[in-house]
């Protein structure tokens, strides 16, 4: 768990414009007026700066991390030194839940971006569920969506094509976070990441991430470059990122 130091605090926001009720959060099912079991027990928010970690492979976590703001990459290091990107959180996403409570984490979470987020003791979240029990389901539903994304691209790694995976996940990204746009219809988005991220996100070398990005921009499917994509055909990129549309929906809901 991070200490005192490794990220700044925050002033807490009244209950109407916290972001875990607003940003599909912990609360979001909240309703207005209702009282608030988990402002008792959270800490103040935390800022912390991008490639500081909220915690590291290996260190005992006993609370919960719920982001409000900015992008998070969980991550496992191998011994040689390379990395995996096992997952990356978006605004909404729990982050150090752990059924043991307090056991050694088995992967990092590091900031993407700069981030906000809101700390909850794991010791508190019996006494807040015996209160608010939606809390649970909440909880409950939050990681079992992130299992869910993260089972998906594990078939994607496993199985796919370099193509098709650097397609699966950009596409991936892009519609989780258009969700967050309500009523958008922009096709073109900053995606905070680098060609290296996507390289270890997919498990390919910097230069194949390279070669099927030129590929993809050659065939006028997408364009992501410094940092921002661009899809220029929609349903082509489904196509070849071998995805159900229904499913694509799936994770909008």
């Amino acid at each position: 768990m991070p200490m005192p130091g490794n990220g700044t605090t925050k002033q807490l926001p009244g209950c109407e414009a916290c972001f875990a009720r607003v940003n599909r959060g912990l609360c979001g099912d909240c309703q207005p007026g209702s009282p608030c079991a988990v402002a008792s027990y959270k800490t103040a928010d935390r800022e912390y700066k991008v490639g500081q970690d909220l915690f590291s492979l290996g260190e005992p976590c006993d609370s919960i991390f719920n982001l409000l703001e900015g992008w998070v990459i969980l991550y496992n290091i191998l011994d040689d030194g390379r990395r995996q990107i096992l997952h990356f959180a978006l605004p909404g996403a729990v982050l150090g839940f752990h059924p043991g409570g307090g056991a050694m984490m088995t992967y990092g979470a590091q900031a993407l971006t700069d981030i906000v987020v809101s700390t909850i003791p794991h010791k508190a979240l019996q006494p807040i569920v015996s209160q608010q029990p939606e809390f649970g389901l909440r909880l409950a539903w939050l990681v079992a969506r992130d299992c869910t994304l993260a089972y998906d691209r594990l078939t994607s790694i496993g199985r796919h094509s370099a193509r098709e995976r650097v397609a699966h996940l950009l596409l991936k990204l892009f519609v989780r976070c258009r969700a967050q746009w309500p009523g958008s219809h922009i096709e073109e988005m900053n995606l905070p990441l680098t060609q290296e991220d996507i390289g270890d996100a997919t498990g390919l070398t910097f230069v194949h991430v390279n070669r099927v990005l030129r590929d993809l921009r050659k065939d006028r499917i997408l364009e992501f470059h410094y940092r921002r994509l661009r899809i220029l055909d929609p349903d082509k990129l489904v196509d070849v990122a071998g995805l159900d549309p229904q499913l694509v929906m799936s994770w909008i809901r």
